[in-house]
């Protein structure tokens, strides 16, 4: 790991002396360097000597006469600072205050435009382009959320994918539909690509994205069932994946067949009113290391082992409606996309908050390489946090987070009784949101008896009272580890009780 300075300043003295001095934030990642720089009036500073040196040959080889090499070096060393850090600014080059016209060129130099709508018109997008003289446009975001001609979206973005660009952001919601151009389909050079709003996906029969790795698709609308899966398959190299989709977007048979793939996120939300539609979501991706779900629990089927699982976070919000019409698949579901999650490393997971519609079963899954969880617990769902107990024999760190929003039924069962059924392993256990419940007091009694080399159990509660109380009641329980710290904490302030 290479530690940097993150700060540098470089100071131009133009021939009208007005000093500019370029501080960028410290998320900037260049080493440190420190360069001032005078220009004497009597080099006329060219605008052409900015761009490009050879159309300026003369006073090139003039200045080159008079000055040292490392100089020459130095003002392209500053003057690629100097672009490097205006693009990180929005693309706003006729309104920057610290430009004079002479700087204004850099702008066109740079290798990022992000055009928004609500700080430029139409006309100066037209206008940007033409003046953009960068051999690659490495990123190219469009904003744009008010009514707009599709002819114009239509030629923004024909001109991006004629300069190569890398990366492609189109956020667009005028009022309709704007179907993407198939000039897109077919850019060699594309990275990066998301869209988002109201943006029409129809993709030609035969097409390829030979260099996408990164694909990210926010709530659009897929023309037909197989738009999504012909785009996914037409990019052979693709390895991180994000799909947030609701119930009006077309599709009712998902498929996510990526071999390359590596990181998926999905979000699923649903928006129509009444009877909830049901769907499945197939995923083929044997070499995925990173998934992560959200929203609306639905039929996801992995069509392989994710032998390569590292980490995995599934935070279930199931539509009440759904659930009053499914409920027959509800609880068999949690469990059922839980098995398939079985080779985590990390694990992150809320299965919802529903009443207990049936408990499901784990096995005969073993989590074996599960070394952390994260586990968010309501009343309904404490039977699945025992039940993923029993199958972790190597977990590590147990962090517990509370949310008793709703006075549903408690799903609790005895903890076992006997050797064997937690983690000899546990290290770290955190209790957040504790509230002396009667089950929740048998739970920390449990885990302090059967934990053989725990080292810090950290309990969380909400008020001063609460933690003497719990301090009090807590510290009696006895502990099988000798070494074992219990630290009682008032929600995120630092005043801590040791015992």
């Amino acid at each position: 790991m290479v530690s940097c300075n993150f700060t540098f300043k470089i100071n131009f003295v133009t021939p009208n002396s007005s000093l500019i001095t370029f501080k960028p934030s410290s998320h900037t990642r260049i080493f440190h360097c420190s360069i001032s720089i005078n220009l004497v009036a009597a080099l006329g500073w060219p605008n052409q000597l900015l761009i490009n040196r050879a159309q300026n040959e003369r006073k090139w080889n003039t200045f080159r006469t008079k000055t040292h090499r490392s100089t020459e070096s130095a003002i392209y060393r500053a003057l690629f600072f100097a672009t490097y850090f205006l693009s990180f600014q929005p693309t706003k080059p006729l309104s920057q205050p610290f430009l004079s016209g002479r700087w204004k060129p850099l702008w066109t130099l740079i290798p990022k435009l992000d055009l928004e709508d609500n700080s430029i018109s139409d006309h100066t997008v037209y206008s940007v382009l033409a003046q953009h003289a960068a051999p690659v446009l490495q990123n190219f975001t469009l904003s744009w959320r008010s009514p707009c001609r599709t002819s114009h979206l239509n030629k923004w973005i024909h001109t991006a994918m004629s300069r190569n660009v890398q990366q492609l952001d189109l956020q667009i919601e005028c009022g309709r539909l704007f179907e993407l151009p198939h000039t897109v389909f077919h850019c060699k050079t594309l990275v990066v690509l998301e869209l988002s709003g109201e943006i029409k996906l129809d993709p030609p029969p035969s097409f390829q994205l030979p260099s996408l790795k990164i694909l990210r698709l926010y709530e659009i609308c897929y023309t037909s069932h197989n738009s999504f899966s012909s785009l996914c398959s037409a990019c052979p190299i693709l390895e991180d994946l994000k799909v947030l989709r609701d119930d009006t977007d077309n599709v009712t048979n998902f498929k996510i067949n990526v071999p390359t793939l590596k990181r998926l996120y999905i979000e699923l939300v649903s928006c129509l009113t009444g009877e909830p539609p049901d769907f499945k979501v197939e995923i083929y991706a044997p070499v995925l290391q990173h998934f992560r779900f959200y929203g609306d629990l639905r039929n996801i089927v992995f069509l392989e082992k994710l032998a390569h699982l590292v980490e995995a976070h599934v935070d279930v919000h199931t539509d009440n409606d759904w659930v009053r019409v499914f409920e027959f698949y509800y609880g068999d579901r949690v469990f059922k996309l839980l098995k398939e999650l079985n080779n985590a490393k990390f694990l992150s997971i809320f299965p919802g908050d529903k009443e207990c519609i049936g408990f499901g079963s784990i096995y005969p899954s073993m989590f074996q390489n599960l070394v952390r969880l994260n586990f968010k617990v309501t009343r309904t769902n404490w039977h699945v946090l025992q039940s993923l107990l029993v199958v972790a024999p190597n977990l590590e760190v147990l962090v517990i987070d509370k949310d008793y929003y709703y006075k549903n039924q408690l799903c609790w069962m005895e903890p076992p009784d006997g050797p064997g059924c937690l983690s000899s392993h546990l290290t770290t256990f955190n209790f957040n949101g504790f509230e002396e419940l009667e089950h929740e007091v048998k739970f920390i009694k449990y885990i302090l008896k059967e934990a053989r080399i725990l080292n810090t159990v950290k309990i969380r509660v909400s008020d001063l009272h609460s933690k003497e109380s719990v301090l009090k009641k807590l510290s009696i329980f006895p502990r099988h580890s000798s070494t074992c710290l219990l630290t009682v904490e008032i929600d995120s302030i630092e005043e801590n009780s040791l015992v």
